[in-house]
C-alpha cells in the first residue's frame, strides 16, 4: 500500500455515465493484484474529506486504470478533469481474487454493472480460460465486452430490459452453465462482483451445486484502510462468527465464510 500523487494519462467517456481514467503510478502499478481497489482523493474538490474507493481494472507499464459511473458530485467533478491533472491515490489496497492455475477449475465470473471492471485483470493474469457472464439493467451498462474477448473468454450477455444479449438476470445463464449435462466432467469455480443482491444469489448457487466460490463484496468505505470499521460484514469464525472489514479482509472473501442473514 503506497500513498502517492499521481497524474491523470487520460480520461474519457466509454459508454453513458461510464468513464476510463489511465493514472501513470510507477510505483503503484507493479503491485496490483487482480479484485484490489484505490482510494481516490480528488484534489479540486477541496470541500470533499473522504476519499472515493474504485476497483482496479487494467494495468499497463507504469500505469492503471479505473472504469467508474457518474453518480454523484466526486465523480461528475473527477469526469471533467484532463490529462496533465492530479489526483491523490492510496494503492493497492485489500485482499485479491485468486488467479486460477492453469489445467485446474474452470472459472466462470460474474459481473453485474462496473463490477466488471474488477474482474477484468483476473481474466487477464488467469492462464485456465472460462466464461464470464456479464449482465445490467440496459446495452449501455455492459462494458468491457470487447476486452474479454480479445482474451479470449467466451461471454454471456444479459440486460433487464432485454437490449442487448438474453434479456433477464445474469444469473440465468449462471445456473443453465451449472446444470447443463455437458458441463459435469468439468470443476467449475465462480468469481463474483457486482450489486450485493446479485452476490447473494450467486453465493447461494455455490452453496446449493457445492462450488467454490469467490465474492467482492461491495460496501460503503470511508477510510479504506481498516480503521473506520463502516465496512463490516458478518463471517464465520469457527463455530461463531464476527465482522471483518471489507477494506482489509476483503473486499474478496469465500462466499462459504460469508453470513447473509446476520445484519450489522
Amino acid at each position: 500500500m503506497l500513498e502517492q500523487t499521481v497524474t491523470i494519462v487520460a480520461n474519457e467517456r466509454d459508454t453513458d455515465q461510464y468513464f476510463r481514467l489511465v493514472l501513470r503510478a510507477p510505483q503503484i502499478a507493479p503491485r496490483i493484484q487482480p479484485g484490489q481497489f484505490a482510494h481516490v482523493r480528488i484534489l479540486p474538490l477541496k470541500e470533499a474529506l473522504l476519499r472515493r474507493p474504485f476497483s482496479i481494472f487494467q494495468v499497463a507499464g507504469d500505469t492503471f486504470s479505473i472504469l467508474y459511473k457518474t453518480v454523484g458530485k466526486g465523480t461528475d467533478v473527477l469526469s471533467r478533469m484532463r490529462a496533465g491533472e492530479e489526483l491523490s491515490v492510496i494503492a493497492p489496497l485489500g485482499h485479491g481474487f485468486t488467479v486460477p492455475p492453469s489445467g485446474g477449475e474452470t472459472p466462470l465470473l460474474v459481473a453485474g454493472g462496473y463490477g466488471m471492471a474488477a474482474m477484468f485483470l483476473l481474466a487477464q493474469r488467469s492462464p485456465q480460460k472460462g466464461i464470464v457472464f456479464v449482465g445490467g439493467r440496459r446495452r449501455v451498462d455492459i462494458l468491457c465486452e470487447q476486452e474479454f474477448a480479445a482474451l479470449g473468454w467466451e461471454i454471456r450477455v444479459t440486460t433487464e430490459d432485454g437490449s442487448h444479449g438474453e434479456k433477464g438476470l445474469v444469473t440465468q445463464p449462471l445456473l443453465a452453465e451449472i446444470r447443463n449435462p455437458k458441463s459435469e466432467i468439468r470443476n467449475h469455480k465462480l468469481f463474483a462482483c457486482g450489486p450485493t443482491p446479485m452476490l447473494k444469489a450467486v453465493g447461494k448457487l455455490a452453496e446449493e451445486f457445492n462450488l467454490p466460490a469467490e465474492l467482492s463484496m461491495d460496501e460503503h468505505m470511508c477510510c479504506g484502510v481498516g480503521t473506520c470499521l463502516t465496512c463490516v460484514i458478518p463471517v464465520k469464525a469457527g463455530a461463531a462468527w464476527e465482522y471483518q472489514r471489507t477494506c482489509t479482509e476483503g473486499p474478496v472473501f469465500d462466499a462459504r465464510d460469508i453470513l447473509w442473514e446476520i445484519s450489522k
